[in-house]
This record gives C-alpha cells, sequence and structure tokens, in this order.
C-alpha cells in the first residue's frame, strides 16, 4: 500500500455526511499492511460508532492506497 497524498485525502473526507476527522485521521495513520488496516477500520468503525458515509469513504481511501499492489 502507498501512503496518499493530503489532497487525496481532504477530497475523500470531504464528501457528504461523513465524520470529516475520523477520515483524515485514519487515512493519514494507517499503515503499509492491507489485511490490518481493514480490521483496524472495523474495529474503529464499532468502537468509534461510525456512519456508513465514514466508513465508506475510508475504504474508498484505503482501495486508492491498495491500486496496483497485489497482495
Amino acid at each position: 500500500m502507498r501512503t496518499l497524498t493530503l489532497q487525496e485525502i481532504k477530497l475523500l473526507a470531504s464528501r457528504p455526511g461523513i465524520k470529516r476527522m475520523a477520515v483524515e485521521n485514519f487515512l493519514m495513520s494507517m499503515g503499509t499492511n492491507n489485511l490490518i488496516t481493514k480490521a483496524n477500520l472495523e474495529l474503529d468503525a464499532k468502537l468509534y460508532k461510525w456512519n456508513s458515509a465514514t466508513i465508506r469513504a475510508i475504504r474508498a481511501g484505503i482501495k486508492l492506497a491498495s491500486e496496483g499492489i497485489r497482495i
């Protein structure tokens, strides 16, 4: 996984209905292991009670960071 640019993160965080800080913080601090990142998303989403729009934005960010990389 690659590190997302600040511009990419800001674009994902600007989607309607999302918790901007959650998206920005998660995507800025995610690691390079796709499986661990996805597991952390599931745990954080339950713990912080993120709405579906926020989860979708973070998943889109994970997908964008994973493009072109095979596991």
